[in-house]
């Protein structure tokens, strides 16, 4: 236990750190403070029955981190967000603009975040009249002026801008990625309501289905730490180099380390909020009174029902699809070919430039596809589980697990780094 605590007593004696684990810690009670301000005219008791009855909008409602159950103020949570940047990271691979400013540095990148905010506005006043039209065909908002209504879609896309403040405050002063952390927190938050729900529906007879549950759980938690810390080292040979007449030394030797998993869990974030959509779009169809529209409506809203087999076959189609897709956004083998020739290193049986980049394309596609493959089938096995157990309170902790298992991860290591980054600061000013 004293080795666990160790990394963080010695970061509470780092003013630096202490700082960013405090921000951190202040804005993730703000988020939760803020997810139970509701907003007015809402019979909360209704909604509450509403969500407890409906496993999609229970689902919904976790990812929101509870905030939809309470109709509070940021009851969209982070989905408008997530949601703009997949439009700006695709339309990012097609446009030429967009694709020359995401190569032009840190500068291209506060311009494409500027672009996110700006969709995310629109974005999120769409899912907010969709979100009052279905709780309104559903009873749950009865008697209301026009200014009210305004008032509500007003509030709930401001909470979202709102909570987007919040994450990209941790991202700049806190650790972790803010985005991932208040998801992470949502998740957690709503994990003791997934636990008790369960234990009110224990018998004998269901027990041995609880530990069957257990037990998917850790080997889940065990798979994606092992996925996650997977790497392909890449040998790197660079030429020696000579200063005038003499030799610098012999030629160094490194690895390149590609991740199995190099997407982290961005691709089970935008799965999830694109998976969702054609139930929302469902629930909000089916109660119009064009026969076509509402066929429509109670189609989607069947189809795509959590337990179906059309959700689960594009939940996991979307979490490889995903998975592709943003590790070809955050590496680019031509540039790591280029960098690894400008800096006269090569692969060894492998011609520098273009075959390099070929070479790397190869072998990062081969292991993102096994990484790919293993977190879609990781992502609907508690569904699946469910299903053949009869268990269906632990169906939304499955999906979250990897969430929360990922971001755990990926903020122990950026807080490790910011360890040994003082440390080497520490022991240059003593030299």
């Amino acid at each position: 236990m004293s080795d666990i605590l160790a990394p963080i007593i010695t970061a509470f004696k780092i003013a630096e750190l202490r700082r960013k684990i405090l921000i951190t810690a202040v804005i993730v009670i703000i988020f939760r403070i803020v997810a139970h301000i509701p907003v007015g005219g809402v019979d909360l008791e209704a909604l509450q029955t509403l969500f407890a009855s409906n496993q999609f909008l229970g689902l919904l409602d976790i990812f929101s981190g509870g905030t939809l159950v309470n109709f509070s103020v940021i009851s969209l949570g982070l989905n408008p967000y997530i949601n703009a940047s997949i439009i700006i990271q695709l339309l990012t691979m097609i446009m030429p603009k967009l694709e020359a400013l995401s190569k032009e540095g840190e500068y291209g990148r506060q311009v494409i975040n500027q672009y996110t905010r700006y969709l995310t506005v629109p974005l999120a006043v769409l899912q907010s009249i969709g979100m009052f039209v279905l709780l309104k065909n559903q009873g749950i908002i009865t008697n209301i002026t026009p200014p009210q209504i305004v008032s509500i879609i007003v509030g709930m896309t401001a909470g979202t801008i709102f909570l987007m403040w919040l994450g990209e405050l941790i991202t700049e002063y806190g650790i972790g990625n803010g985005i991932s952390l208040l998801i992470f927190a949502g998740i957690v938050s709503r994990l003791p309501v997934v636990l008790t729900q369960t234990a009110t529906v224990i018998d004998q007879t269901q027990l041995l289905n609880i530990l069957f549950f257990i037990t998917l759980g850790i080997l889940v938690i065990a798979g994606v730490v092992f996925i996650n810390e997977g790497r392909r080292q890449i040998t790197v040979h660079y030429a020696r180099r000579f200063i005038g007449e003499r030799g610098g030394g012999s030629g160094a030797q490194t690895y390149l380390p590609l991740r199995v998993n190099q997407a982290g869990v961005i691709p089970i974030i935008f799965a999830v909020s694109l998976v969702l959509i054609p139930s929302l779009a469902g629930s909000f169809l089916s109660g119009l009174s064009q026969p076509q529209l509402s066929f429509l409506g109670r189609w989607m809203a069947t189809n795509f029902n959590p337990t179906s087999l059309t959700y689960n076959l594009v939940y996991f189609l979307l979490v490889v699809g995903f998975t592709f897709f943003y590790t070809a956004v955050i590496f680019n083998p031509s540039k790591v070919s280029d960098e690894i020739k400008k800096y006269g290193g090569f692969i060894p049986g492998i011609r520098p430039g273009s075959q390099t980049a070929a070479f790397l394309n190869y072998i990062m596609v081969r292991i993102t596809l096994a990484g790919a493959l293993f977190l879609g089938a990781i992502a609907i096995l508690p569904s699946i589980a469910s299903q053949i157990t009869g268990v269906t309170t632990l169906v939304l902790g499955g999906t979250g697990l990897l969430i929360v298992v990922s971001v755990i991860m990926d903020t122990a290591k950026q807080f490790e780094s910011k360890l040994i980054e003082r440390s080497y600061e520490v022991f240059a000013g003593r030299k």
